[in-house]
C-alpha cells in the first residue's frame, strides 16, 4: 500500500496583493484603529523598532519598541481613553508606503518576508517625520496573511527621540 505524501506547494503572491495588505495596515494606523490593527498579528506576533541599524534581535539589546500582543493590547486599550495622558491632544498619522518587495518566500508554508520603504508623519502637539524600512514576516493563514513580526527600522534610530505616541 502506498501513501501519497505529496504536499501542495504555494506560489509566491503577487506584489499587488502584498501592497494591498500593507495599505490596509497603514489605513488602520492612520485611523487610530489599534484594536483592528492588532488583529492583523498572529497570537505570537511582535512589533519591533530597533535602536541600532545592525541590531540582530530584540532580546540581547535595548530597543525603541518591542511589544508582543499582550503589550499591544494594553496600549490599544489605553489609546483613546479619556484619562490617558496621551489623549491630551489628538494623534494623527499619515503613512506613505513604497518599494514593496518579497525578500523570502517558503513555498511549503506560503509564509513570506516583505520589505517596504515608508514615510510616516505623526502629529501630536508638533509634527514629526519618520522614514525608513519595514520588514514584515507574514504567515499564510487561509487565503490571506497575518503578521508574525513587524520590524520598523527608522533612519535615525540612534538619535534621541521624544515619546513615540503610536505605532509607525
Amino acid at each position: 500500500m502506498s501513501t501519497n505524501t505529496a504536499q501542495t506547494l504555494y506560489t509566491q503572491p503577487q506584489t499587488s496583493e502584498l501592497e494591498q495588505f500593507l495599505y490596509h495596515e497603514a489605513d488602520l494606523l492612520d485611523n487610530n484603529d489599534l484594536k483592528s490593527w492588532m488583529e492583523l498579528f498572529t497570537e505570537d506576533g511582535t512589533y519591533w523598532m530597533p535602536v541600532a541599524r545592525d541590531q540582530d534581535d530584540p532580546h540581547g539589546h535595548i530597543s525603541i519598541l518591542f511589544e508582543n500582543r499582550a503589550v499591544m493590547a494594553v496600549r490599544a486599550n489605553n489609546f483613546g481613553h479619556r484619562l490617558s495622558a496621551s489623549m491630551e491632544y489628538d494623534i494623527r498619522t499619515s503613512h506613505l508606503i513604497g518599494n514593496v518587495r518579497v525578500t523570502e518566500f517558503d513555498e511549503n508554508s506560503g509564509d513570506c518576508t516583505v520589505k517596504s520603504n515608508f514615510q510616516a508623519v505623526l502629529y501630536y502637539r508638533e509634527q514629526t517625520l519618520f522614514a525608513g524600512t519595514c520588514t514584515h514576516q507574514l504567515k499564510r493563514q487561509g487565503e490571506g496573511y497575518r503578521i508574525l513580526q513587524k520590524r520598523v527600522d527608522i533612519l535615525n534610530c540612534d538619535a534621541p527621540h521624544r515619546s513615540i505616541m503610536t505605532y509607525i
